[in-house]
């Protein structure tokens, strides 16, 4: 992680949520923990950029719609 991934604005819940997705269900997609998931929406992991891409797939948007520099 960089030093200033405590300024990444994080969106992951709210689009989660819009899509009618669980943390499980989205994280079984991902290919990863629930845990993962939680901890990304609450800003304590910053993911991959593969992890990333794989999220933004899942909820059909961008990787800069679930996070973005302020």
């Amino acid at each position: 992680m960089g030093k200033n991934h405590k300024k990444l604005l994080n969106n992951l819940e709210e689009l989660r949520r819009s899509a009618g997705l669980t943390q499980q269900e989205l994280s079984e997609s991902a290919e990863v923990s629930r845990k993962s998931i939680n901890a990304i929406e609450n800003g304590i992991y910053v993911p991959s950029t593969v992890l990333g891409l794989k999220i933004a797939k899942t909820l059909k948007c961008s990787v800069e719609d679930l996070f973005k520099l302020p």
